[in-house]
């Protein structure tokens, strides 16, 4: 196929999006920069809000997840909501990480966070990143904090040692998966390693969260520069398309748009940051309340794009997708959908989003797990059971997911950005239950 310059542009964008970003404290970081530079301003869940008609705000919880919003210059007839995570699949730090072995080496200790493939996170330059808290003279602030260097790696074992690792090995992440950080003596300390980078002393740090990430960069390739792979692909290829498509849409003068990126969803959304959290019902009712809206009745002209990749069918691997709901790379938006409601769409908000797409020339694929494997799920439906409302259930095509290194289409980017942009600019009015309008 024919990549056009504007596919590789956006994928570009969003390579350089990722790699900025390699937690979710850093990916919160990168769109609250990204919407100040849109001309957002910061608001505080502690202090009031007095946000004007017209104008665009964002607000974070626990620095790892984000609510942005424009409020609308009439009346509020109705709410669009575009939803994602910036968390993915790695290793957090334990609270004392410090591993010696045998006198030689010291690793650190580390627990898996989601679920991640093991084996593909060997033998590849990895660093830490996260944030810190520091205590100076009382007041304790947690600072972001990235180690931007080859720091760690965690060796794999020669076939020589061990001849099974071919024929279905069970890595155990207590043994197998500590990286190795330093000799034991003589080289620099991790507190050390953070104080220099923060610019403070190691008795000023007072805490934690700190995660392994894969320090590979992004890469566009193929024959033709069809695909591209780098870490994190889930979910920050949602998070960004749906962020860019945000920005830059046109909104009706009526519509109240937000957009939404938790944290946890790769552990299950049941955090404060999470989409199983009053977050997202918390900053609804404080804008009802200021724009003099009535939640329930704008809920109902209401409609929620859950936005989280899904699986292309694999090249080596066809039988392991359904024989007919299985999405190819570069083909577009893919709808994703769940009988056990896994994933909230249902065929009315299937064919609204279709609609949308349609209208913004954006192909849409379909995507449901083989009847006898069983599938994920993600935030849509977790998130519906305290704010309801019309959803569908979203993605990009990607291989790999939860691989150290994943693989998506270079102009799929550009697909999801022009569909939220059409999406935050339609109109959707509901004429009774069953029953709505969608106009642009």
């Amino acid at each position: 196929m024919h990549i056009q310059p504007t596919d590789r542009e956006a994928t570009e964008a969003l390579l350089a999006f990722i790699r900025s970003s390699p937690t979710a404290y850093q990916a919160t970081g990168q769109i609250a920069r990204i919407l100040e530079e849109a001309g957002f301003s910061r608001l505080e869940e502690a202090q009031p809000w007095q946000p004007e008609p017209g104008a665009g705000y964002y607000v974070t919880r626990n620095q790892s997840a984000v609510i942005a919003f424009r409020t609308p210059r009439e009346a509020p007839a109705q709410m669009l909501l575009a939803a994602s995570h910036t968390d993915s699949p790695m290793f957090k730090l334990k609270a004392d990480c410090l591993s010696p072995a045998f006198g030689t080496y010291l690793r650190l200790n580390t627990e898996v966070y989601g679920g991640t493939v093991l084996s593909s996170w060997l033998d590849r330059p990895l660093s830490l990143a996260g944030r810190v808290v520091l205590r100076r003279q009382g007041r304790y602030e947690a600072c972001g904090v990235v180690l931007d260097r080859d720091l760690l790696l965690i060796p794999g074992v020669a076939i020589h040692m061990n001849r099974s690792v071919n024929s279905g090995y069970a890595y155990n992440p207590a043994v197998d998966m500590l990286p190795l950080f330093s000799a034991a003596e003589g080289s620099p300390g991790l507190a050390e390693l953070l104080a220099q980078e923060l610019s403070c002393t190691p008795e000023e740090i007072a805490g934690a969260d700190l995660y392994v990430y894969n320090r590979m960069p992004g890469s566009i390739w193929g024959a033709g520069e069809e695909f591209f792979s780098a870490p994190r692909i889930d979910n920050l290829m949602c998070v960004y398309g749906t962020l860019r498509g945000f920005i830059g849409a046109t909104p009706r003068p009526d519509s109240l748009n937000l957009y939404y990126a938790a944290d946890n969803e790769e552990t299950g959304s049941a955090t404060r940051q999470g989409a199983g959290s009053v977050f997202l019902s918390d900053v609804l009712d404080r804008l009802c309340r200021s724009l003099g809206a009535d939640r329930s009745r704008l809920l109902a002209s209401s409609f929620m794009v859950s936005a989280d990749n899904g699986h292309a069918r694999h090249p080596n691997h066809p039988e392991l997708s359904d024989g007919q709901n299985a999405p190819a790379l570069n083909g577009g938006v893919v709808i994703k959908s769940n009988a056990a409601q896994r994933y909230a769409t249902d065929g009315f908000s299937a064919a609204l989003f279709e609609g949308v797409c349609r209208q913004a020339g954006v192909p849409v694929q379909c995507f449901a797990n083989r009847s006898d494997l069983p599938g994920g799920s993600t935030l849509g439906s977790i998130s519906n059971t305290l704010v309801p409302l019309c959803t569908v259930d979203i993605g990009m095509a990607q291989l790999a997911m939860h691989s150290a290194y994943e693989t998506a289409g270079t102009a799929d980017t550009a697909h999801l950005i022009r569909a939220m942009q059409q999406f935050y600019g339609a109109g959707i009015a509901s004429e009774r239950d069953g029953v709505c309008t969608l106009s642009f």
